[in-house]
C-alpha cells in the first residue's frame, strides 16, 4: 500500500503543539536542528503568545511536520508522495528531498516576516462551505475593487472554498456567501491575505533568495500547490514553495493526484486533522488519519498492516 504524506498550514496550530510531538529521538533532533539555525529555542514558540505571530506559528509548522515526519521514517514508514497546504509546502519539500532543513527554516521565517510587514493589520481568510468556486469567485467579482480587495484562495474541495483579501471585502462576501445559501461562511485564524495577488512582493522576494540555496534532487514525488500536480524535479519544486503564496493553492486538485497515484493511506503530520479529513470525505476508498488524534505507534501499526 502507498502512503502520502500530508503537512497542514497556517489555521492548524495551537498552543504546545511542538510540545505534544511523538517522544521520539527524530523529533528531539529536528526541534534541535530549527532552533540551532535560527538560533533560538523552537520549544518557546508554541505559547499561546507566540502563536499570535506569524511568523512563530509558520516555523513551529515546519518543525513539527518534519519532526513527525521524520520519526514515522526511521519507524519504517516511507511516502511515496507529499503534499503540504500553504505552509506545509516547506515541510514537503524538506521530506520529499528536495530542500534542506536549514534553508527551509530560513526561508520560512523570511516569508513570515515579509507577509507581517507588507499586512500588519486590516487583512485575512476565511473559509466558505456549501458555494461552488465559479460561484465564489462571482462574490468576490461583485465587491469593488477600489474600496475593497478580495480573492480565492484556495480550493479545499468542490464546496470548500477559502477567500483571503482586506477586512472589508472578507466580510463583504462572508455576507453575500450566507445569503447566496452557503452553510458555512466564517473568518479563519489567519491576519494576512495569504494565496492570493497582493502577497505577489513576497513571492519574488523567496524567489530570488531560493535561488541562492543549494536544492537536491527529490526521494519523493512532490505535489505542488499552484497546480495540484505531481513534481519530481527540485528546481520546480522550489518555484512551487517560493511562488505559492502570491497562488490560490489547488489542494482539491492535489489530493485527487495522490488518490490517482495509488496512495490507500494518507497520513498527516501534526498539528490538526483537516486535511485527513478531507480525504477521508472526498475519497471513500482511502484511509486517512491525523497523527495528532492517534499515537505514533499506532500509525505506524497501520502502515505496516497494509490497511
Amino acid at each position: 500500500m502507498s502512503i502520502a504524506f500530508l503537512f497542514p498550514g497556517q489555521g492548524a496550530q495551537h498552543p504546545g503543539m511542538l510540545h505534544a510531538l511523538p517522544d521520539h529521538p527524530a523529533v528531539a533532533r529536528t526541534i534541535a536542528e530549527v532552533s540551532e539555525t535560527l538560533q533560538q529555542n523552537m520549544l518557546d514558540l508554541d505559547t499561546g503568545d507566540a502563536l499570535r505571530s506569524t511568523v512563530s506559528v509558520q516555523l513551529a509548522l515546519l518543525a513539527s511536520g518534519v519532526a513527525a515526519a521524520r520519526a514515522l521514517e526511521e519507524e519504517g514508514v516511507a511516502p511515496l508522495a507529499v503534499a503540504g497546504n500553504s505552509a506545509g509546502a516547506f515541510s514537503a519539500a524538506v521530506v520529499a528531498g528536495a530542500l534542506e532543513l536549514r534553508d527551509a527554516a530560513l526561508l520560512m521565517r523570511e516569508r513570515g516576516e515579509r507577509m507581517s510587514e507588507l499586512y500588519p493589520r486590516g487583512y485575512g481568510m476565511a473559509a466558505i462551505i456549501g458555494l461552488s468556486e465559479n460561484q465564489v469567485c462571482d462574490l468576490t467579482r461583485q465587491v469593488q475593487p477600489a474600496q475593497a480587495q478580495v480573492y480565492i484562495s484556495g480550493v479545499n474541495a468542490p464546496l470548500q472554498i477559502v477567500i483571503a483579501g482586506s477586512d472589508a471585502g472578507v466580510d463583504s462576501v462572508i455576507e453575500s456567501a450566507r445569503k447566496r445559501g452557503a452553510r458555512k461562511a466564517e473568518r479563519l485564524d489567519v491576519f494576512v491575505p495569504s494565496h492570493s495577488p497582493l502577497l505577489q512582493p513576497v513571492a519574488e522576494a523567496l524567489k530570488k533568495r531560493i535561488q541562492t540555496m543549494s536544492l537536491r534532487e527529490p526521494k519523493r514525488v512532490y505535489i505542488a500547490n499552484v497546480t495540484g500536480r505531481a513534481l519530481r524535479r527540485a528546481e520546480a519544486i522550489a518555484q512551487d514553495v517560493a511562488q505559492n503564496i502570491a497562488h490560490p493553492v489547488r489542494w482539491y486538485d492535489a489530493a485527487t493526484v495522490l488518490e490517482e497515484m495509488g496512495c490507500g493511506l494518507f497520513l498527516e503530520m501534526p498539528p490538526g486533522h483537516t486535511l485527513s479529513r478531507l480525504a477521508h470525505a472526498a475519497f471513500g476508498e482511502v484511509r486517512a488519519l491525523a497523527l495528532a488524534e492517534t499515537s505514533l505507534e499506532g500509525a505506524v501499526q497501520l502502515a505496516r498492516s497494509g490497511l
